[in-house]
């Protein structure tokens, strides 16, 4: 478990703090991570990583020489905001344009997707490649929905390499592509993680058991069963990786590959070289031919007990990216001759956590809706936090276990900046853009990006002028339904919160459409977003972290449709007390 902590909302961003003091000759931070102090040359290529805190040294540790220009740094198991990933881009853009590199995670991808559009707007060439390397986590033939884990750092290596070198973005872009795709990686587990300030792991495995294709983000194994000796485990790992070779390499004699073996917290260096003198064997009796083997922590999750073997199959372009001299707070190879550093590096930097928004005054009756507006998110805020472990505890069962507390998050968030609005004077429709601002950029993750969305359509259909009324509430959570299923991917039926929100939208326009008044249509469509959030258990989740777990997420209903049924019927109180 954690044993070390102040506030667990706090964790990520103090980790960070203590991070940057103990490296700060070589890490400057700036808001939404860290990046190097050495900047990168005039019109240069650059490349950005990031994913949640917990798994360190992925990534700040990784950012430095021979590595990632900078790291966007989320929550704690949650994906940093794209607000994060473009304060860091900005921060390290040299001109030459920015790759995206990360593992493939559904927040991730929409957070760092967004960002690359807002960066594209400015007129910032960026290009993103995404990790995919664990083979337990689909099947070959839909390779593009594995997550990444420990194959990330070849990948990341290969981009920088390429970068510094000075290739244009094109290039560094297709190389990481071509790391990418000779990368794979399987991972296993003895025990469950535990979050700071939790009082139990996210999943528990019996003594002598062993989960198999299990997530970094303290996602369960896909199967479990009985825990083999070291040499048991080395077997089982080289032989399932060889069972899938990546093309264009026809067999493995006479192959050269970088080996990782990654320890994910507590299985100490110890016991992993016991389980590599295995592995080195095994590679070497199948005529593979081994060049610069790492043994390490690379890529963890707090304190699960667990390992993961990671294959990169190389070409002579690849292996020079492999044996590249790095130094980085985590990772060293080789000498490397040190970047000057200026003046201007020496001097840390955070940037402010987000931009000054100079707000219009709203209409009298702007000003009153917003009022309500105000009361909801503080209800909202209440009802989350009074069932913030059962949030947790439902995602737990098929996922990371850090929804009820990612809610927690972002909504005190949106509540402060809402608090912050109305003291302004501004109309409902500007109180929810700033919360949902807030929210996205506080919470990260999957579930913020989406909140985020929904309160700034919902806050574009009010507007700050006139009197809200439940035909603009309709048109608001319309827009806020077709901009998260956009975004997102999800359908109705793919046991998410479109499940809740989908259903609610229909209510709410039908409501419209009888005439009945916002106190009375609201009434009854959070009546039905109650009824289909608990309906949610009997459905399989197709997409997202759930997606490989689908079976033990049958007759548990999804935290994230909860939730969103939960913030509904806290706002329906407040709606029917102020009867507008």
């Amino acid at each position: 478990m954690t044993y070390l902590f102040n506030n667990p909302a706090q964790f990520a961003g103090e980790l960070v703090e203590g991070f940057v003091a103990a490296h700060r000759n070589t890490i400057q931070r700036v808001n939404g991570g860290v990046i190097r102090r050495h900047k990168a040359k005039p019109g240069q290529a650059v490349m950005i990583i990031g994913g949640g805190s917990g798994h360190y040294p992925a990534f700040g540790g990784f950012v430095g020489q021979g590595l990632a220009h900078g790291a966007a740094l989320g929550n704690v198991f949650a994906a940093p905001s794209a607000q994060q990933i473009c304060h860091v881009a900005q921060a390290v853009n040299a001109g030459g344009g920015i790759l995206f590199c990360y593992a493939n995670y559904a927040g991730d991808v929409l957070n760092f997707e967004q960002a690359q559009a807002q960066l594209r707007a400015q007129g910032i060439d960026v290009r993103s490649v995404v990790v995919t390397d664990d083979i337990a986590s689909a099947a070959v033939a839909e390779q593009h929905k594995r997550r990444g884990i420990a194959g990330t750092l070849p990948v990341f290596k290969a981009a920088a390499v390429a970068a510094d070198a000075g290739k244009p973005l094109d290039e560094v872009a297709r190389i990481a592509t071509a790391a990418k795709e000779r990368v794979r990686s399987l991972g296993v587990a003895f025990s469950g993680c535990t979050l700071p300030g939790a009082n139990k792991p996210l999943f528990e495995v019996a003594s002598g058991k062993m989960e198999v294709g299990m997530g970094i983000h303290g996602e369960p194994g896909l199967y479990r069963v009985d825990a083999p000796s070291a040499d048991g485990l080395a077997e089982m790992l080289v032989e399932k990786l060889l069972a899938e070779i990546p093309p264009p390499v026809d067999s493995p004699a006479g192959a050269r590959v970088g080996v990782i073996l990654n320890g994910l917290g507590a299985v100490k260096y110890e016991e992993l070289f016991v389980i590599y003198r295995k592995i080195d064997q095994l590679l070497f009796r199948r005529g593979l031919i081994i060049v610069e083997p790492v043994v390490d922590e690379l890529i963890t999750s707090f304190d699960m007990a667990g390992v993961s073997l990671t294959l990169f199959w190389l070409n002579d372009e690849l292996e020079q990216t492999w044996i590249a001299a790095a130094d980085t707070p985590a990772f060293h190879r080789g000498t490397i001759v040190p970047a000057e550093q200026s003046e201007e590096n020496i001097t840390v930097a955070v940037q402010p956590a987000q931009d000054q928004q100079l707000l219009k005054t709203g209409s009298a009756d702007s000003q009153a809706a917003a009022k309500v507006v105000f009361a909801a998110l503080e209800a909202a805020r209440d009802a989350i936090a009074l069932q913030q472990e059962e949030l947790g505890r439902l995602d737990a069962i098929a996922g990371d276990g850090d929804h009820g507390i990612g809610m927690q998050r972002g909504l005190t968030a949106a509540v402060e900046a809402a608090k912050a609005a109305l003291d302004a004077q501004a109309g409902s429709g500007a109180v929810l853009t700033v919360a949902g601002d807030a929210w996205s950029d506080r919470a990260g993750g999957t579930s913020g990006m989406l909140w985020g969305v929904v309160l700034r359509n919902l806050g574009n259909a009010l507007g700050d002028e006139a009197k809200p009324d439940v035909a603009m509430l309709a048109t608001g959570v319309t827009a806020a339904l077709e901009a998260v299923v956009s975004l997102g991917k999800a359908q109705l039926n793919d046991k998410t919160l479109v499940d809740v929100l989908y259903p609610f939208s229909a209510a709410l326009t039908q409501g419209a459409v009888r005439g009945l008044s916002t106190t009375e249509a609201w009434t009854a469509a959070a009546e039905i977003a109650e009824r289909s959030a608990e309906a949610t258990k009997n459905l399989t989740p197709k997409i997202g972290r759930a997606r490989p777990h689908a079976e033990k997420s049958i007759g548990t209903p999804d935290p994230g449709a909860v939730s969103m049924a939960l913030i509904i019927c806290a706002a329906d109180k407040v709606i029917r007390k102020y009867c507008f």
